[in-house]
């Protein structure tokens, strides 16, 4: 018994006419193998910049590093440091921060121009008590910063002595 079309409760997909569901099919395959446009997206921030000495500013020193200083005497063992640095909060081209050395903190302020850093030190906050003087190592994209911590009152135990700096990974 043949059924009416006006009866028939088998559902079926309403295809416009002249299109079968293979030609549908197909171009809704063809529309998702598009490839999207990339307008508005973020670009990712590239990990390969790498300043040369003389680019480096007060924005590449931002961050944690870690400082070896040479041992006053032979045999002694090297000191070793960590300088935490941010923006300066009312100089907008310098950094301000700490450093944390044998279990002393004290503030740390400064700058980076032309490849030469200047930090001073201050363990009460007012005084210097010590200038960080060094140069961006060439090729080390500025992560490395060799140079010389100068005591403002030198003792045999805290002379002044060569330093290098070492940029930390930071987490993300």
């Amino acid at each position: 018994m043949a059924q009416h079309p006006a009866t028939d409760t088998t559902l079926r997909p309403a295809l416009p006419r002249g299109r079968s569901a293979w030609g549908i099919a197909a171009l809704l395959i063809a529309i998702s193998a598009c490839p999207t446009s990339a307008i508005g997206q973020k670009a990712p921030q590239s990990t390969a910049a790498c300043p040369a000495a003389a680019e480096m500013d007060h924005q590449h020193l931002q961050g944690q590093w870690r400082a070896e200083l040479q041992a006053p005497a032979p045999g002694d063992k090297p000191t070793t440091a960590t300088l935490q640095l941010g923006p300066h909060p009312e100089l907008a081209q310098s950094v301000r921060g700490t450093v944390v050395r044998s279990g002393t903190t004290a503030q740390v302020s400064g700058d980076v121009d032309g490849g030469d850093l200047t930090l001073e030190e201050s363990i009460n906050g007012t005084n210097i008590s010590a200038t960080w003087t060094g140069q961006v190592v060439d090729g080390s994209c500025g992560k490395e910063i060799r140079g010389t911590w100068n005591n403002a009152h030198p003792t045999p135990t805290t002379p002044s002595a060569p330093f290098v700096l070492r940029k930390q990974a930071a987490w993300q």
